[in-house]
């Protein structure tokens, strides 16, 4: 296992807790750098950026794209890349699109979701040096209709339990546990030896990861379990009234602003 893998994650089980958030450019991935183990270019940019109903429309080009960007912002923490949907089907088609991720956005390794029935997907990319992150519980590219909390029945507890144990034995690094019932999570985090990172599974798990623009108040979500940290929308508003007033007035630009101008512009 790489050593910044190791340094970051691994190393923390049991120890300190892991703090994840997702980023999709390269500003915003420079701020979330500075106080993040781990930054995950995720699917979620689909819904988050343009507006899709299912991250199964997001494909491969997009996020590569948003990686090599998130790539210029992230120096520090470790950068792992969401797989989207229909681009690991099998052991062939996902190496090569895990090695084309890999390469064109330098990232630090690659999430997939699911349990059993991806373990011999996982198992080879492994074989071929390729860090994986696994993701079970709401898996939002499988997932159909409304989603709900996972683990409430006994069948599925022992299912979620029982994948945990397959993804570590394949060889993830890590795990995602997304929205799973908070007992469950708990045992599931005490069983495996690996870090697991949650998103609506409780406070047990090794780490917690959140999309970054609900935490800062730039969507309408009302998931329960996010929380907001700040209002930028309400930031932006401010900003954009004020500079709009500044034009409309003509005290913008200022004969001070202009002459001090240091660097070219940028073309836009």
């Amino acid at each position: 296992m790489p050593s910044k893998i190791s340094r970051l994650i691994l190393k923390k089980k049991n120890k300190s807790k892991i703090v994840c958030l997702t980023a999709y450019s390269k500003n915003i991935a420079e701020e979330v750098d500075k106080y993040t183990d781990l930054v995950l270019v995720g699917d979620s940019l689909g819904s988050v950026l343009y507006n899709f109903d299912t991250t199964r429309k997001v494909n491969l080009s997009m996020m590569i794209e948003h990686s090599k960007s998130v790539r210029k912002g992230v120096k520090k923490s470790l950068m792992i890349v969401d797989m989207p949907f229909n681009t690991y089907k099998n052991k062939s088609q996902a190496l090569k699109n895990c090695k084309k991720v890999i390469k064109e956005t330098k990232c630090d390794g690659i999430k997939l979701e699911g349990g059993s029935k991806i373990k011999d997907i996982i198992k080879h990319l492994v074989n071929n040096k390729i860090p994986v992150m696994g993701h079970i519980g709401i898996t939002p590219q499988s997932q159909r209709g409304r989603f709900r909390y996972k683990g409430k029945t006994e069948k599925e507890k022992k299912n979620l339990l029982k994948d945990s144990k397959i993804l570590e034995e394949a060889g993830v690094f890590a795990i995602v546990l997304e929205c799973i019932e908070k007992k469950l999570s708990k045992k599931i985090t005490e069983t495996i030896e690996i870090p697991t990172i949650g998103i609506g599974s409780s406070k047990f798990c090794d780490g917690q990861i959140l999309v970054l623009d609900d935490l800062l108040g730039l969507t309408n979500s009302k998931i329960k379990f996010v929380k907001k940290y700040a209002n930028f929308k309400s930031n932006i508003r401010n900003a954009v009234k004020k500079f709009g007033s500044d034009v409309k007035r003509g005290s913008y630009p200022s004969f001070l602003s202009l002459i001090h101008i240091s660097e070219p512009t940028r073309p836009y």
